[in-house]
C-alpha cells in the first residue's frame, strides 16, 4: 500500500507554534495576514516544500521558510503587501556554498517563496477550513494561482484517486506547476503522521519517545491504568479504554500506524481486528512466528480474511538483529518509515 511522505505538522491548533492559528488571529484583529510558503527548492533547503510562516500587520512572525536574512526580507516583502495590497509575490534566494550557511541555506541551496496576502471574510473562511480539515484529519489539496492568489481546494475522493491530482493524496507531493493561465501552486495539506501502539510496555514507552522525536504523533491505548500512567508516558496521549471501545472512536485514516505491543492477545487481537480492516498504512505486532501462527488462527475464526490478516507486519519491525526493548523499539520505527516513506527511488513498502 502506498502512502504518503507528508510534511512536518505546523503543531496543535491554538498553539504559539500554529502557523494557521496565528494567521486566524491576525485576521480576526486587523483584517489582514500574509502567508509566505516555499513553492519550489533545489539543492540542500532547510524547509521543504509548503513549508510556511505567517505574518501578521504588526511585523510579528510564526514558523519558517529557511533562516538568516533570508527570514527578514520575507517580513519585509510581506509587510509592504500588508499595507500596499496587490497580487502575490514570488522570491527567489539563492547563494554560494560560502554564504550558505550565514543566511540559512547549506549547500548553496536555492528556494523560491510565494508571499500573499489574505484579507476580509474569504481570507478568513478560506484558513477557518484549512484549520477545520487538519484537525479533522482530512487531508485537502490547495491549487493557487500565483498570479492573483486565486484558490481552488480539492478533497481525497472528491478526485479520482488514479488522476495527477488524485495521487497527491498519497504521494503529499507540493510543487509548482506551470499552465495556460499562469503557473499554479498546488499545496498537499495532509494530516501528520499518527502512531498508536497498544498495550503500555517497556517497548512502546521508548516507541512513543521515537515518534514524538520524528515530528508525529504518538498515541498509546490499554485498559490497565497502572500500565497507561502518565508517570511512565510523560506528554503522550494516554486512552485508558479497551482497543476495539478506543479505535473507533480514534478513527484509523489513512495516515495512522497501528502497532499492538501489549503481547496479550485479548487486547492485541481486538486492535488487529479493527485494523486490518481499516485504511491505516500500517498495521505491525509483537510476537514470534509460532505465537503469530496461533494469532492468525484466531483471527481468521473471528472472521477476518486471510487478505486482511496478511497486512500484519509480525514479528514486528526491521530485521535488525534486535533484542533490547530501545532496539525492537528503533526497528519498529523503521518499519514504520519504510512503509511511510519507501526505499530511496521506490513507491512505500
Amino acid at each position: 500500500m502506498t502512502t504518503p511522505p507528508i510534511t512536518p505538522p505546523t503543531g496543535a491548533s491554538g498553539s504559539v507554534t500554529d502557523t494557521l492559528a496565528f494567521v486566524a488571529g491576525g485576521l480576526a484583529r486587523d483584517g489582514v495576514a500574509a502567508v509566505a510558503t516555499i513553492v519550489e527548492t533545489w539543492g540542500s533547503a532547510p524547509v521543504p516544500v509548503g513549508g510556511q510562516m505567517g505574518v501578521a500587520a504588526d511585523g510579528t512572525f510564526v514558523g519558517s521558510v529557511s533562516g538568516g536574512c533570508v527570514e527578514g526580507e520575507v517580513i519585509t516583502e510581506a509587510t509592504e503587501l500588508l499595507v500596499e495590497g496587490g497580487a502575490p509575490r514570488v522570491l527567489s534566494f539563492g547563494v554560494e556554498d560560502e554564504t550558505a550557511w550565514r543566511v540559512g541555506l547549506p549547500c548553496g541551496g536555492k528556494i523560491r517563496v510565494l508571499v500573499e496576502r489574505l484579507d476580509g471574510a474569504g481570507g478568513a473562511a478560506h484558513v477557518a477550513a484549512l484549520i477545520a480539515a487538519r484537525d479533522g484529519r482530512r487531508p485537502l489539496l490547495v491549487a493557487t494561482r500565483v498570479s492573483d492568489g486565486a484558490k481552488t481546494v480539492y478533497e481525497r475522493g472528491a478526485v479520482d484517486a488514479e488522476s495527477a491530482l488524485g495521487r497527491r493524496f498519497l504521494s503529499g507531493i507540493s510543487s509548482i506547476e506551470g499552465a495556460a493561465d499562469g503557473d499554479t501552486f498546488l499545496h498537499a495539506c495532509l494530516p501528520p503522521p499518527r502512531i498508536i501502539a497498544i498495550g503500555a510496555t517497556h517497548i512502546a514507552q521508548i516507541l512513543a519517545e521515537l515518534v514524538r522525536l520524528q515530528g508525529f504523533d504518538p498515541i498509546v491505548v490499554d485498559p490497565r491504568s497502572a500500565f497507561a500512567a502518565e508517570r511512565r508516558f510523560p506528554g503522550i496521549t494516554l486512552v485508558t479504554e479497551w482497543p476495539q471501545d478506543a479505535l473507533p472512536k480514534l478513527a484509523l485514516d489513512p495516515y495512522t500506524a497501528v502497532a499492538a505491543l501489549a503481547h496479550v492477545g485479548h487486547i492485541d487481537d481486538e486492535a488487529l481486528k479493527l485494523a486490518c480492516r481499516s485504511e491505516c498504512f500500517y498495521v505491525g505486532a509483537l510476537g514470534s512466528r509460532k505465537n503469530h501462527a496461533k494469532r492468525v488462527e484466531r483471527l481468521a475464526a473471528a472472521g477476518l480474511s486471510a487478505t486482511e490478516i496478511a497486512r500484519i507486519r509480525s514479528p514486528i519491525g526491521l530485521d535488525l538483529g534486535a533484542t533490547t526493548p530501545p532496539e525492537i523499539a528503533l526497528s519498529i520505527m523503521a518499519e514504520i518509515l519504510r512503509h511511510l516513506r519507501g526505499t530511496k527511488g521506490k513507491g512505500a513498502a
